[in-house]
């Protein structure tokens, strides 16, 4: 149906705007459609809310007749995987691109020094145990990572991408190159994603060590195949830990260290996630200490 529009002289007030009585309403009282649109005029609405949809924010705040409008982009880079070809109606105005970030020192992907990805063995869920030559398992509150893949634009799922993920022991050390560490490969492994473009990992919760705030690694590839090839990298970045969890974990046995660390960082102050505090990059958990955390993210790329 082809709605109707009004031209208006300069300085007009919108008819949406005015009362009954035909005078302009004050702006604070003009609801959440005209803040939107008004953020969006001064470009920063996307820097607001993150990872939602402004579509879908306007379309479910619009009053009958009206639709709200603002759109996403991205490229994938070579060897990206593919997305399937029915997204739903939730998924189709798209959910921004997670940023990317560095993989840090301890990535263990052939870039800087060792390779685990291409022993046999690192393509697994569980990542509490060493693999290998040695049977050490990381010691730690209980922690299962959901990370959903889509295409930053259409909102579809991106299945069998391959995610390599990785992150630090409840001592703050790196597998494979912390000292006394240089022969465990725990924490780390590959998974690919499903239907839902969702891989699943069973690990522990990592500490907070100095200077960083805590946080979970990953790579997404186009398959499992090129992940375990170290073939191109369609995405790296990180999960930031949300700070209640956080407390409460850091609040137990054998995390006494990262008490002290936490409190002198912050998102905002943070070398990775201090840009913009995050808003992409925060897991959604559930669960508790006793019975293990659930940290979740969707993600766009």
């Amino acid at each position: 149906m082809t709605q109707r529009t009004t031209s208006r002289q300069p300085g007009e007030t919108d008819p949406r705007w005015l009362d009954a009585n035909g005078e302009p309403i004050d702006e604070d009282h003009r609801g959440l459609v005209y803040d939107i649109r008004t953020l969006v005029d001064r470009r920063r609405a996307l820097g607001i809310f993150g990872g939602i949809g402004l579509t879908s924010l306007l379309a479910a705040c619009a009053g009958p007749g009206e639709s709200g409008t603002a759109s996403a982009s991205s490229s994938s880079g070579a060897g990206a995987p593919s997305a399937s070809s029915t997204p739903t109606a939730s998924d189709a105005s798209g959910l921004g691109e997670v940023p990317d970030e560095t993989g840090g020192p301890y990535p263990a992907d052939g870039s800087n020094g060792v390779n685990v990805l291409d022993d046999s063995g690192i393509v697994r869920s569980d990542l509490r145990q060493s693999f290998g030559a040695s049977t050490t398992t990381a010691e730690g509150v209980p922690l299962q990572i959901a990370l959903t893949v889509r295409d930053a634009a259409s909102g579809a799922a991106l299945v069998g991408a391959g995610v390599y993920l990785w992150h630090c022991d409840r001592s703050g050390g790196y597998s494979l190159y912390s000292a006394g560490l240089e022969h465990e490969n725990y924490l780390r492994g590959v998974q690919a994603t499903d239907d839902t473009g969702t891989v699943r990992f069973t690990s522990i919760y990592p500490a907070c060590y100095s200077g960083r705030w805590p946080h979970i690694h990953f790579e997404v590839y186009a398959d499992v195949a090129n992940a375990v090839a170290s073939g191109p990298i369609v995405k790296t970045s990180q999960i930031a830990l949300p700070p209640e969890s956080n407390d409460a974990v850091y609040a137990t046995s054998g995390y006494e260290q990262s008490v002290r660390n936490a409190a002198a960082v912050s998102l905002a102050s943070d070398n990775v996630f201090g840009d913009d505090g995050g808003i992409h990059q925060i897991a959604s958990m559930s669960g508790s200490v006793a019975q293990g955390y659930t940290a979740a993210l969707t993600i766009g790329v």
